[in-house]
């Protein structure tokens, strides 16, 4: 990249980024209410990125080769469990991917 070309990435990513910080303070300013799909996507879109990230780290399990699966198996049921226990999706994510990290480098 030429040094022009530099600069002009790093000004791109400096307008998206505060585009993406001060844009919702401009279409949805403190003294309006929020609307009601935004209301609906904040509560739907959590789960559903949670629903995403179990089909996506499941996707190239094979239960006919290597350790069958065991290790997501057991890390579907820690994170169940923890969420019915304490309901924090942050929780539950940061929880199982530890755990998952540890099952996977030092037992499977």
């Amino acid at each position: 990249m030429t040094m022009t070309q530099r600069f002009i990435t790093i000004g791109l990513v400096i307008l998206g980024t505060m585009l993406t910080r001060f844009l919702p303070f401009l279409l949805f300013p403190a003294g309006k209410a929020t609307p009601k799909y935004v209301q609906y996507l904040g509560k739907v879109l959590p789960s559903a990125v949670f629903g995403l990230l179990v089909i996506y780290c499941l996707r190239n399990v094979s239960l006919i080769s290597g350790s069958h699966g065991l290790p997501e198996l057991i890390l579907i049921a820690l994170v169940i469990g923890l969420h019915c226990w304490k309901r924090q999706m942050l929780l539950s994510i940061a929880g199982g991917t530890v755990c998952y990290m540890l099952l996977v480098q030092f037992i499977f």
